[in-house]
């Protein structure tokens, strides 16, 4: 099986990003929402970091929220990052292994959209995260297509002949859990007749 930075780095290069961007558009919109209204009623400022950023498109959005002090894009595949410089931005993005990143930096929010299930070891990385990558109260929030619970995504693996952990929404939820989140939330996003929804997990520090 190929390398999933190998796929996306291909899809980057023909344009398949922003068919990537406007098909996660509904259910990413919701959880930023979601985190950012959290923030404003806080009413101080953030920091941001997109873990699998690909084009960068949610670090732009999120660092055009008058209350966002940084927003930071972390992608493995090289064309990706190009895109995501291309488009400008008052963001910062970094080429990296994310299943061996350490991040120097912590954050107040950290967001995720169609990653985790291409990671060697989620758990690991949600538990660093918990650890060490985000800020006390700090949110982590995710979004998953490709769960057990969601039966079209079961054939995705073959199709496109890169390796991808499935899991149940339960499991991934106590995967939050044992990594030391607190205030685990989880829901169904952009739900229709012909689509389980992206699966939400969300959790504070």
């Amino acid at each position: 099986m190929r390398e999933p930075t190998d796929v996306f780095g291909e899809w980057a290069e023909i344009g398949k990003d922003r068919g990537m961007e406007d098909s996660h558009a509904i259910a990413v919109n919701e959880m930023i929402n979601f985190a950012l209204k959290e923030r404003l009623e806080i009413g101080e400022k953030f920091s941001f970091l997109d873990l699998g950023c690909g084009n960068g498109w949610v670090a732009r959005l999120a660092v055009n929220n008058a209350l966002c002090s940084q927003s930071i894009g972390i992608d493995g595949a090289q064309q990706m990052i190009s895109n995501a410089q291309s488009r400008g931005g008052k963001t910062k993005y970094i080429l990296a292994d994310i299943n061996t990143f350490n991040s120097p930096e912590k954050y107040d929010v950290i967001h995720s959209m169609e990653v985790l299930y291409y990671l060697e070891n989620p758990a690991d990385i949600v538990k660093r995260i918990s650890d060490s990558w985000l800020n006390k109260n700090g949110r982590l929030i995710v979004g998953l297509d490709h769960y057990y619970e969601n039966k079209d995504s079961h054939s995705w693996q073959e199709k496109i002949d890169t390796p991808m952990l499935m899991l149940k929404a339960a499991e991934w939820v106590q995967m939050f859990k044992k990594a030391g989140l607190n205030d685990v939330e989880t829901w169904y996003s952009n739900k229709h007749a012909d689509w389980n929804g992206t699966l939400v997990i969300t959790g504070i520090k």
